[in-house]
């Protein structure tokens, strides 16, 4: 696959249990349909924005066609400069208090398994995307400059 340059959006939705939802991406590169490379690793409901798409509305999208749920409300919280030796994104991170529906993952396979976990205590397979926008939302930070890869 030839390395690409995009901008994608990660969804914290988060319940009044201080819990927030994870998706464990299949395990078979093939199912996971990761540009980053995150088969076998929790996280976040996410994925690329379409041209003419706004940052909110392309989370709605993929919160609805990943897990099914509807997403009554949600905000920027942060931007990351997200990027490992496979793909370069510039990621959008969203907040959701408010959605409603029942999980259903679908048949495509790229998600075989969700939970909800607490927001501070954290699977350790969760893929570095995820836990960034995670930890901005902990920490209330938009953006942090100076961030480089570690190749």
């Amino acid at each position: 696959m030839d390395k690409i340059m995009g901008i994608g959006v990660g969804v914290i939705l988060l319940n009044k249990n201080n819990e927030i939802l994870l998706l464990l991406r299949n395990g078979d590169a093939s199912l996971a349909d990761s540009d980053m490379h995150y088969e076998g690793q929790y996280t976040l409901p996410a994925g690329k924005v379409k041209f003419g798409e706004e940052f909110e509305e392309a989370g709605i999208r993929k919160v609805k066609q990943e897990t099914n749920l509807n997403v009554d409300d949600i905000k920027v919280i942060c931007l990351l400069n997200d990027h490992n030796e496979h793909a370069h994104y510039a990621t959008v991170g969203l907040l959701s208090k408010s959605f409603n529906g029942s999980i259903d993952l679908g048949d495509t396979l790229e998600h075989i398994l969700y939970k909800w976990v607490d927001i501070n205590n954290l699977p350790r397979n969760i893929c570095k995307s995820s836990l960034d926008i995670i930890n901005r939302y902990k920490e209330n930070v938009f953006y942090k400059e100076g961030e480089k890869w570690k190749k």
